[in-house]
């Protein structure tokens, strides 16, 4: 029987602690102490144990955690997640203000908002009637994981917002990071028990997002600042006006911003920070410049890759010299060489570094490498280290310049390097043994094939027992459980998961078969792209480059990579054989189904807020259907799919280009 009182107080306690996380996280003004808020917290639990018919996902008590989560799905970006480009110096900062000046007219008044780069993992959070709908990873710029679960359990992220005046659908975006307080208290504490201490606070906080158990993320102190807002309709013409009105809506917004009026207060405030940024309780790289108009913003656009209306400038980063003790070199599963510097270990940017990518051979005929060098070390981005010079000075006459390997170092195959590609390969494609376990590991891998036995160690381990030489060899391991069990740390139950893990892949759908295979250049999203414009592997097999090139985002690059993949006979031999061993090669009924192709060749924008279906679904439909989607009205654009509170300036651009706008119930009928 249900307690009208035990339901009052739990609203109560709900509005009462996300009141105190409010002043605490975000203000910084705490009014109770931690002990009576631990307190208000577990009566709150307690009822929600009590009661689970009024569990809500916006309840404080998410902060918790405690889901766990087998896989985070991938989700598509609303807007795209893009990167930005760089300036290091004041002068490529004045070209980025003339090519803006260029775009908007000269006479444009144009101000600037200045913003702390931070070094932490890029997250977008979706907000629909002030509830927290769902918090993405970049990705790949275009789609997402999905780690809600993680970011709820992030005190300083709102799950519910305050006030009403908030748009009814928006994103957020912003940095999750570690304070460097927390991160250093952290990695005493491992030192303590014995544990290897963290690398780096940007690699534990992506680290700690991707944990599959939420109750974990919640004990670690993440926190995030929130610096875009993006909508059809931005609430005000500035983005200062924006960023200060998120922040009453509950968001922690940092408080190291300021509007500029010109390149001189910009400057100011870049040389401000150079050194104020050594006493902040977190890294920052840089500070990113962005035009604070939003109109302004959308005039200027963007490239494929970053936006036109901001740059993020890059201090300097930290050198040191150490002595280069050799070089080696690493054969990728594509056969790419990577040469790696092995170093007198040193200190840089708070790490230990022993090893630095030398990138190709043209870098170390740049750098001019001799053995024995005294060699100065940066990292770029303060998270990568790499050889930028050469002490000349303490060099040894006599030092024998290092000349780039023209064999394999795994299989003395003579390396080959295309007109116009920066890297050498190996050919040997099918007898190079880093080559042939990288495949393997590949196909077996989370995000392909998903056999959880088969990680490195194993595969190393099989490959050198003979077991394994080609992923189709998987499928013949049930047939060889004899020969595992002679293998140290293999038993019958061990055998009996790997098995199970062998079976259950073969239920893989084709798109991820498809990534499997390690075509180069043809990632998850390509994939999934490929498998709805040829729904089988033979059409895939007879498709022609020009055909590949009508896929939406496939190049020539990628076009010619499909077809001399299908072109080669191990390939073709490799698929017959995972054709008889039960995988599937062709798309599964439930994904055709609905698909007409009447939208081929057709470009989608979506804006708005919709009744029947959310804008993720609207997407697939569109694709599944072979359309395409962009984000942006432009003459290219064949359909304006509009919903509810959409955008005006979309709307208005579509009506001057003579473009369809289409409700809906509209779009409904022509797939129905």
């Amino acid at each position: 029987m249900i307690n009208s009182k035990d339901k009052q107080r739990i609203e109560e306690l709900r509005s009462v602690l996300h009141g105190h996380n409010y002043r605490y996280y975000i203000h910084h003004d705490p009014v109770i102490s931690d002990v009576d808020f631990d307190m208000l917290m577990r009566e709150l639990l307690e009822l929600e144990k009590k009661y689970p018919q009024f569990s809500d996902p916006s309840s404080p008590s998410v902060r918790v955690g405690g889901q766990v989560t087998k896989e985070f799905k991938t989700v598509r970006h609303t807007y795209p997640m893009l990167s930005l480009d760089n300036a290091y110096s004041l002068e490529e900062l004045h070209e980025f203000d003339k090519r803006v000046k260029k775009i908007l007219g000269s006479g444009t008044g144009i101000e600037y908002v200045c913003e702390l780069k931070y070094d932490g993992v890029a997250v977008s959070l979706h907000y629909v009637n002030g509830i927290l709908e769902y918090g993405l990873t970049r990705g790949d710029g275009t789609e997402g994981d999905d780690i809600t679960v993680n970011l709820r359990t992030i005190k300083s992220i709102p799950i519910r917002l305050r006030g009403s005046d908030y748009p009814a659908d928006f994103i957020i975006r912003g940095e999750v990071f570690y304070p460097l307080k927390e991160f250093h208290r952290m990695n005493r504490e491992r030192e303590d028990a014995g544990e290897p201490l963290l690398a780096n606070p940007r690699n534990a906080a992506a680290g700690t997002l991707k944990l599959l158990d939420s109750s974990m993320v919640a004990k670690r102190p993440l926190s995030c600042y929130l610096y875009s807002l993006h909508c059809d309709t931005p609430p005000y013409r500035g983005h200062d006006e924006n960023m200060s009105a998120a922040k009453s809506w509950g968001f922690n917004i940092a408080p190291y911003t300021r509007l500029c009026r010109g390149l001189e207060e910009v400057s100011g405030f870049i040389e401000e920070y150079r050194e104020k940024r050594k006493k902040l309780d977190f890294i920052i790289d840089g500070i990113v410049i962005k035009v604070n108009s939003p109109d302004q913003q959308r005039k200027l656009g963007s490239t494929a890759k970053a936006p036109r209306w901001a740059i993020a400038y890059k201090y300097k980063a930290e050198r040191v010299s150490t002595s280069l003790l050799s070089v080696s070199y690493q054969v990728g599963r594509t056969g790419a060489i990577t040469p790696v510097a092995n170093l007198k270990p040193v200190q840089l940017a708070g790490t230990t570094v022993k090893r630095a990518s030398l990138h190709n051979a043209d870098q170390i005929e740049k750098i001019g490498l001799h053995e024995g060098d005294i060699v100065f070390v940066e990292k770029g981005g303060e998270i990568i280290p790499k050889i930028t010079g050469v002490d000349l000075k303490a060099r040894n006459g006599g030092a024998k310049k290092i000349m780039y390997i023209n064999t394999c170092p795994e299989c003395n195959t003579a390396l080959v390097r295309e007109d116009g590609d920066a890297i050498h390969y190996c050919p040997n494609v099918w007898g190079c043994p880093p080559q042939l376990k990288g495949k393997i590991e590949h196909f077996s891998g989370r995000k392909t094939m998903n056999i959880e036995s088969l990680g490195y160690e194993t595969v190393e381990q099989f490959f050198n027992a003979g077991l394994l030489k080609s992923p189709a060899d998987i499928y013949e391991l049930p047939d060889r459980t004899y020969e595992i069990l002679k293998l140290e740390r293999w038993a019958q139950k061990s055998v009996e998961n790997l098995i199970e893990g062998i079976e259950k892949s073969k239920e893989i759908p084709y798109e991820k078969v498809l990534f499997a295979l390690g075509i180069r250049h043809v990632g998850e999203t390509i994939a999934k792209k490929i498998a709805l414009r040829f729904h089988s592997i033979e059409k895939l097999m007879d498709a022609t480059p020009e055909q590949l090139l009508q896929v939406d985002e496939i190049g020539e690059e990628i076009a010619n990579s499909i077809t001399r993949f299908f072109n080669e006979r191990k390939n073709l031999e490799l698929v017959e054989r995972l054709k008889k061993c039960g995988i599937r090669f062709e798309i599964s009924e439930d994904k055709l189904a609905g698909f007409t192709g009447k939208l081929s060749d057709k470009t989608f924008v979506i804006s708005g807020v919709f009744v029947k279906h959310s804008r993720e679904q609207l997407k697939e439909m569109i694709e599944r259907n072979g359309g395409k989607i962009s984000s942006s009205v432009s003459a290219k654009t064949d359909f304006l799919l509009a919903g509810e509170n959409m955008g005006p300036a979309k709307k208005e651009k579509a009506k001057k280009l003579g473009l369809k706008v289409i409700s809906e119930d509209e779009f409904l009928n022509i797939i129905a």
